[in-house]
């Protein structure tokens, strides 16, 4: 006998970054006896060294079943094709899955892809657009769609009011972007979002109230906005999904052992991690500069270097580390199972870049910040952090754009030795609490998962 209450088609962006929050909102639903279908592309599937067991798999594909989007020549090109086969093999797919006893009575998909919105229309589905970043990012990129800024800002933009936000925005917390036209593509893309969202019937936000109240209640007042995280493993929240302690897919291979073993010989709260997450690529210059900053910080570092990257550091900088102290000071390594490391008692700070998917881990874990954005949304996560949420310190770039050794070693000691440090490792532990009830029984992010799921085989489409 068939027992779920409805059967959810998920349809992420193909990105590892995109993935992840939408899975793990799947393994809530399906905790609620909510079928759950996810649809990568081919090409996205292809790279994976690790996939979830935990729920159904079914690829699509974006007419670049080789290498994705590495195999179109723009992105343009890549976006036009994607919503022209995607659109074709989601139908199919939905139509697959009606013929084989299974049908689809929900799509919940990246609002990358707003196209998904007419394919549910067609088939009679409710639609649920689930935006990965935050809500305040939401709402600068709803406001550059109605033409009310710019990206980048104009120099009238010194300062911008958002409303709902309690802090002015200056022209270096709005996301950035290089000027190119692969870069206009992308604005497009973000500010594109929005361009049916009004026909959609939820609107899901991975953040959760208590974080952002007031940005939420004004955006709640144009769409049908419910936020729905944090979306990371309940393992590290609220324990309620027992087997719930990975995401469980990844593009790299984590050096765990390594890692775990080499922080369970250091004191409590003493290390600095260090990983600006699967994507940044970070100058040479930068590189040298972060190096020497950790090495002068005197604080043991534990410092994630994708393979790709790796040649960048300084020279003999590896080298120096193992002759001066055996490793002990510092490891290197190409990449690691960051929400163990994070919750790790020896953990004392994060130097991250402020991706909101490591934002929110840090959040979620209590873990105190020192940022360097570096484009997208980053530099407005950041503004969140430091001035909002106040559980962290931006790391300011030069002239240059770099941010020098000096001033990292700085921010390094501020937040983990200095009396202001103590006022934001206070609160990285409350915000780690409300995270926590958020997700937990009767919380605001577990009601509004509950009353999506009752809604879901009531509510007819828009």
């Amino acid at each position: 006998m068939n027992t779920h209450k409805a059967h959810c088609l998920i349809l992420p962006y193909p990105v590892q970054g995109h993935i992840n929050p939408m899975l793990q909102f799947s393994k809530r639903l399906q905790s609620k006896r909510v079928k759950i279908t996810i649809a990568p592309t081919k090409s996205f599937l292809k790279n994976m060294k690790e996939l979830p067991t935990s729920v159904s798999i079914e690829a699509i594909s974006d007419g670049y079943d080789d290498d994705g989007i590495n195999q179109a020549k723009t992105y343009e090109a890549y976006l036009t094709r994607f919503k022209e086969v995607g659109s074709d093999t989601l139908s199919q797919l939905i139509q697959k899955l009606a013929n084989s006893g299974c049908p689809v009575n929900c799509i919940v998909y990246d609002p990358f892809l707003p196209w998904a919105v007419e394919v549910a229309k067609k088939f009679g589905l409710v639609s649920a657009a689930f935006f990965t970043q935050n809500c305040a990012v939401d709402n600068i990129y709803y406001h550059v769609h109605k033409g009310v800024i710019k990206l980048p800002p104009t120099q009238h933009d010194a300062k911008i009011l958002i409303p709902g936000l309690s802090c002015t925005i200056e022209s270096s917390d709005v996301p950035s972007f290089e000027s190119s036209p692969e870069s206009d593509k992308l604005v497009e893309l973000l500010v594109n979002q929005f361009s049916n969202l009004e026909k959609t019937d939820w609107v899901l936000i991975n953040s959760f109230y208590e974080l952002e109240k007031e940005v939420i209640d004004w955006m709640s007042k144009i769409y049908p906005i419910k936020t729905i995280g944090p979306t990371i493993p309940s393992m590290y929240l609220d324990k309620r999904l027992h087997d719930d302690k990975e995401y469980g897919l990844s593009i790299f291979k984590p050096m765990t052992n390594e890692c775990l073993n080499w922080l369970n010989h250091q004191p409590i709260s003493s290390v600095l991690y260090v990983s600006f997450g699967s994507l940044a690529i970070v100058k040479a210059e930068q590189m040298e500069e972060l190096a020497w900053g950790l090495m002068n910080s005197n604080k043991n570092f534990l410092w994630v270097v994708r393979s790709t990257e790796e040649s960048k550091l300084p020279k003999n900088f590896l080298e120096e580390l193992e002759l001066t102290s055996g490793n002990n000071k510092g490891l290197v390594v190409s990449w690691c199972p960051q929400l163990q490391v994070l919750e790790h008692e020896s953990i004392g700070c994060f130097l991250t870049h402020c991706g909101w998917n490591s934002t929110l881990e840090a959040i979620s874990l209590g873990v105190p910040m020192v940022i360097m954005p570096q484009w997208s949304d980053q530099p407005t996560n950041t503004k969140l952090v430091q001035d909002v949420w106040e559980m962290g310190v931006r790391a300011k770039q030069d002239d240059k754009g770099i941010v020098r050794r000096d001033v990292i070693e700085k921010c390094i000691k501020l937040v983990m030795e200095e009396d202001k440090g103590k006022v934001i490792r206070e609160n990285a532990k409350k915000w780690k609490e409300l995270a926590r009830n958020a997700v937990d029984e009767g919380g605001s992010s577990d009601k509004n998962i509950e009353e999506f799921v009752s809604k879901l085989v009531t509510i007819s489409p828009k």
